[in-house]
């Protein structure tokens, strides 16, 4: 990742953008930002409490069926920000398109809760969406963005492990997967935007708490030594993502292993390009390909 390259010349955005947004320092005020948010936000969804610790909110496509699939999505933030109803628009394109229900899962954040309670508050609202009388629990799909991604990643593996769901796909943009990228010295931040090096250090500093330097690798997925056996896989990335590297690396990972991997690579696409710059065909381009991944999972293509 030592090599110059441009941004895509349809984020025009992108000069304008700060490297780094998320730390120690940032958080309360963004955290704040995100409750304002959310109370100016239209309701779109059913907010659903599954337990006590654990919401989610519900997307419903306008036409029910019955068994239907579904898709959980676990948002992103760097493991210590973000809410179940950012990615509202996405999940309602979802469930309308294809005609699915899409689960939002709102999870608590680190550092005040830190591996493995993230990991475990989506296994938990998985476990409520495979319950449900109106779902298949044989068509469940997971998939998140950034964090959220590799909490998809993780969970996936978790779901393997304990056996008793069995996803049918997982779909991963942009995600969060190897805790030792942060210890990397040829990173060149200056075409990095939204999420930088340093917020990657605190962002893993706070999930992996006080882990006294042993990761499990259900905590980084990137660790993880077998990834055999897993259900299909979506990944994607920009090439002007911090994540890049241990994406592409997981991803052939993944087909080493067996595994059915789709890896879409986007020259010169920063970090949740495809949310800040929605517009431009090159992010609608993704998001497509996002929808044609669970449309073939879910619906039979």
């Amino acid at each position: 990742m030592t090599r110059e390259q441009p941004f895509h010349p349809q984020l025009r955005v992108a000069r304008f953008l700060p490297r780094t947004i998320i730390t120690a320092r940032t958080l309360p005020t963004l955290r704040r930002l995100t409750k304002l948010s959310a109370r100016a936000r239209r309701p779109d969804a059913q907010v659903v409490a599954v337990d006590d610790n654990v919401s989610v909110h519900v997307f419903r496509p306008a036409t029910a069926r019955p068994r239907t699939p579904a898709l959980l999505w676990i948002h992103g933030g760097g493991m210590v920000l973000g809410d179940a109803g950012q990615d509202r628009a996405f999940c309602r394109r979802v469930a309308d398109d294809l005609g699915i229900v899409v689960v939002s899962v709102e999870y608590r954040l680190a550092p005040e809760h830190p591996f493995p309670t993230p990991l475990e508050d989506c296994y938990t609202a998985l476990q409520w969406l495979a319950r449900q009388p109106d779902i298949d629990p044989a068509r469940i799909a997971i998939g998140g963005q950034s964090a959220g991604g590799g909490l998809a990643a993780a969970l996936t593996l978790l779901a393997q492990e304990r056996g008793e769901i069995r996803p049918v796909l997982q779909l991963m943009s942009y995600p969060m997967l190897d805790d030792r990228t942060t210890t990397r010295t040829d990173i060149d931040p200056r075409r990095l935007r939204i999420w930088s090096p340093a917020s990657n250090r605190f962002g893993w500093s706070a999930y992996l708490g006080a882990s006294g330097g042993e990761v499990s690798p259900l905590a980084a997925p990137a660790r993880y030594e077998d990834l055999s056996g897993l259900p299909p896989a979506w990944i994607g990335v920009g090439t002007n993502d911090l994540f890049h590297d241990e994406d592409v690396a997981y991803a052939r990972r993944l087909q080493e292993a067996g595994v059915d991997c789709t890896l879409h690579v986007v020259p010169g696409a920063y970090h949740n390009f495809d949310s800040i710059e929605a517009k431009p065909p090159v992010s609608r381009a993704f998001v497509k390909a996002q929808i044609a991944a669970l449309d073939e999972a879910l619906n039979g293509g």
